[in-house]
């Protein structure tokens, strides 16, 4: 075994020996560090708190969402239970290891959010839950140090990029024709699924050692590291997201105030529609390794997207469960 790969196993190994009692703590926090967990934050912030807020959520953690998957075939590393089987797995994970994505998105989120709140203990809390969450990946098997690390300091550069970025770019895609505001983030999506295509192909035969299976078959899942799923997912919601705020601005945008009351219905209609979407659709549609699946696949996503910031709020309108746009 590489050097680097048997100090980085040692430390992993010693982490996981601090006790048996940290595992449901650890679960706990790479759950608030998880797509599916943000999956539903991201649709309470937007339709039931803080609307601009929700959306500057959602669009930086969708392009956060589309550089994992590309900087995980880039660098191609393992996770520790597949290269050593004294790492307990508690989790099973698929992809590559670097950068760790619940890191990435731990910084990108809360700290977007505390950015948001504008308050020093918003500030506090984002930075223990980064840590706890990143912290959480090394005791549960699924990442090397460095992969941590690396999530964050990509995590960083992503939230930095987007205090600096957000307002001016959002005032020059105002500034543009309707039909050029939804082509911007279409090309950009494209871009995305081009560049995780030429990777794809670049790691055509591409075979993991055996050892690494084997030791990844115990934790219940064998790896699939070199799949265009995850860029498809990402680079589909990230146009439906923008697309449904762009639609949803020219009608006169949408607003998440009013009583608690229609909050509370916003967020279960909403949610229902989210759900009918994202696991009926992808009770139907297929999930073979073709293009028909693959632009079923974004064409899924977007949809997913769109209706968050933009479908939803047009049907609180109608149902009178949010303030009229002003147009």
């Amino acid at each position: 075994m590489d050097i680097t790969y048997t100090n980085g196993i040692n430390t992993i190994i010693a982490i996981q020996s601090l006790g048996a009692w940290l595992e449901m703590p650890m679960r706990f926090f790479t759950f608030l560090g998880s797509e599916n967990f943000l999956f539903l934050v991201l649709p309470l912030i937007y339709w039931c708190i803080n609307s601009r807020l929700g959306l500057q959520v959602g669009l930086l953690l969708a392009t956060s969402n589309c550089l994992k998957p590309l900087l995980k075939m880039a660098f191609a590393q393992p996770r520790p239970y597949w290269v050593s089987a004294e790492v307990k797995a508690f989790v099973a994970e698929g992809s590559f290891g670097i950068p760790s994505g619940h890191a990435q998105d731990a910084v990108v989120i809360w700290a977007v959010i505390a950015h948001g709140i504008q308050k020093r203990w918003a500030w506090i809390v984002a930075v223990a839950l980064a840590f706890f969450i990143g912290f959480s990946r090394l005791y549960l098997g699924a990442h090397f140090v460095w992969d941590v690390l690396a999530g964050w300091l990509v995590g960083g550069l992503l939230l930095l990029a987007f205090i600096q970025a957000w307002d001016p770019i959002n005032a020059w895609i105002s500034s543009k024709t309707l039909s050029l505001q939804f082509a911007i983030p279409f090309i950009i999506s494209l871009a995305v699924v081009a560049v995780g295509a030429w990777e794809v192909a670049g790691l055509e035969g591409y075979v993991l050692p055996q050892e690494w299976i084997d030791n990844a078959l115990r934790a219940g899942e064998k790896p699939n590291p070199v799949s265009m799923e995850s860029v498809l997912t990402a680079a589909g919601s990230l146009f439906g997201l923008a697309a449904g705020a762009i639609w949803i601005a020219s009608r006169g945008g949408f607003q998440a105030s009013g009583p608690l009351e229609k909050r509370a219905l916003r967020y279960a209609i909403g949610l229902m529609g989210v759900l009918i979407l994202w696991m009926g659709l992808g009770q139907v549609f297929p999930e073979d390794q073709n293009l028909i699946s693959y632009v079923l696949r974004y064409f899924r996503y977007a949809l997913v997207g769109f209706w968050v910031t933009g479908g939803a709020p047009w049907l609180f309108f109608r149902f009178k469960l949010a303030d009229p746009p002003k147009m």
